[in-house]
């Protein structure tokens, strides 16, 4: 099976994914979002591999992961941040609107 290949089978929920050339047999409530992962995962260990010119596929498995939880925690850590940059604008926003409701001279 040549890489990347995949036979969804919809009825089971099973699909048939190829990661840094070995097979597995996944299932799921979303096939098509497996195969995507899979597809992820695939091209990430690959490019570790051809960047550190490794071999041993327990090594490029591990180096993919942390690649992956490296991206992870730095997509939650700025999301987190712009979360708290929302509130407190929001905060601010708020305040001023209640300051200028509450002051009759400011109203018209």
């Amino acid at each position: 099976m040549p890489s990347g290949a995949k036979q969804p089978d919809h009825s089971s929920n099973s699909v048939r994914v190829e990661i840094f050339d070995q097979a597995y047999n996944l299932r799921g409530s979303d096939p098509d979002y497996i195969i995507k992962l899979a597809e992820y995962v695939d091209s990430k260990m690959r490019a570790v591999a051809e960047q550190t010119h490794t071999v041993d596929t327990v090594r490029v498995a591990v180096l993919a992961a942390l690649n992956i939880a490296d991206e992870y925690h730095l997509l939650k850590k700025n999301s987190d941040t712009g979360t708290v940059e929302y509130l407190k604008r929001a905060n601010h926003l708020s305040d001023a609107l209640d300051e200028v409701l509450e002051d009759p001279r400011k109203v018209s």
